[in-house]
């Protein structure tokens, strides 16, 4: 596997916003040649304004803190060097980038999350899929190495090939800010980990435990209310939606704090990304998965449902955390490995990896439905399908 050379183009599909309004906005995206760039969309144009060097082997994710601001980007190396480097910018002006801090640590990391500390942002976690570990940092970055590093084990392969190891392959905390989870694919596993929010310390919880050959990927929080983000009270009526990369799959589970112990979690409902269940064909792979009011997306990468253009799916939420599936649609390029919908919720930016472009589309406040797409841009060189190159991340500047 390569990375692809740094390739930047300016040349962007300009198609009429559906409002006939003009939109101003910013995102980041960061392409696995080693770039972080800085995206301007305004009236329906999409253009690169700055791009950077990221100092790291292979940028695979983007921890963005708008109050800061600042951008937290880890390495997903997994061959030639024995370890990989986070990275801390501070944001300036027109989306310029200053280098703040570095840490050292194992291969493979494929995502992050900011954790504890008074507002939530003290500390972050990595996951890291090619060495089986979670790793966390006190902020800010010193190049010092890890505060702490779980690294797991298992004592028999997975039913599938690829769960050899464990595999952790997402990080992200709970609604209440208590709960580290990590989502392990190798492993058949949903970690979790309660959170020490003064040092930063993890205290491992009794994992969840989806079917054999399930293959977690990414998970989201939701509730009735609305709380997906990190507020300070246990929430009743709480649900995790998981992405089940090996299943191609989505579930949720129904969440229940009990006094005085941790986090547990039954599963509730499992459904594919396709009109009547439909077995998702083979060489799928489930990606990213997101929540906005009522609804939830993900990404199927390498479907083709809309040849050669892979899919998106929105599903409609009930109050008990069941789900439907709603409508399947275009992500505009292939390998849609992640997606970021923007505040208002009128936006969806859909980060293509392989085709290395970013379609932005229009979505339906009401609704949830996606529209058509409104602008589109190729970042860098195009990749090559199941390599680690092209476009690996793409979030709203806010």
């Amino acid at each position: 596997m390569h990375s692809a050379a740094t390739m930047l183009t300016s040349h962007s599909l300009l198609l009429p916003l559906l409002s006939g309004s003009v939109h101003a906005a910013n995102l980041w995206a960061t392409h696995y040649s080693g770039t972080i760039n800085y995206l301007s969309f305004s009236g329906g144009a999409l253009s690169v304004s700055s791009s950077a060097k990221t100092g790291n082997n292979l940028p695979s994710w983007i921890t963005y803190d708008n109050a800061a601001p600042a951008l937290y980007i880890p390495d997903e190396v997994f061959y030639g060097p024995s370890t990989g480097s986070l990275v801390s910018f501070a944001v300036g002006a027109n989306g310029s980038v200053t280098a703040t801090g570095k840490g050292t640590t194992p291969q493979g990391v494929v995502a992050s999350t900011l954790y504890g500390g008074s507002d939530g942002k003290g500390f972050i976690a990595n996951a890291h899929y090619q060495s089986s570990t979670v790793t966390t940092f006190k902020l800010p970055l010193t190049g010092g190495s890890p505060l702490e590093t779980f690294k797991y084990t298992m004592s028999s392969r997975g039913p599938n090939s690829r769960q050899d190891a464990p595999h952790p392959h997402h990080v992200f905390v709970d609604p209440t800010g208590q709960y580290l989870l990590a989502t392990d694919l190798g492993a058949d596993l949903i970690r979790i980990n309660k959170i020490d929010k003064t040092t930063g310390k993890l205290t491992e919880c009794p994992s969840v435990k989806p079917a054999p050959g399930t293959g977690p990927r990414h998970g989201v929080f939701w509730s009735p209310a609305g709380n997906t983000s990190r507020v300070r009270r246990q929430t009743a009526n709480t649900f995790l939606f998981v992405a089940n990369e090996l299943a191609n799959t989505v579930s949720s589970w129904a969440v229940s704090y009990p006094s005085g112990g941790c986090m547990s979690m039954t599963l509730k409902h499992t459904i594919t990304p396709y009109s009547g269940n439909a077995t998702a064909t083979r060489g799928t792979k489930i990606g990213e998965i997101k929540t906005k009011g009522n609804f939830l997306y993900t990404s199927n990468r390498n479907d083709k449902k809309f040849s050669p253009n892979d899919s998106m799916t929105q599903y409609t939420i009930a109050k008990d955390g069941s789900f439907a599936w709603t409508e399947t649609t275009s992500s505009y390029g292939t390998y849609p490995r992640t997606f970021d919908i923007n505040k208002a919720g009128d936006f969806v930016a859909i980060g293509d990896q392989t085709s290395s472009n970013v379609a932005i589309v229009a979505r339906d406040t009401k609704t949830g439905k996606l529209g058509q797409r409104v602008a589109d841009l190729r970042i860098g060189a195009t990749g090559i399908p199941e390599n680690e190159d092209g476009l690996s991340a793409v979030v709203w500047a806010e």
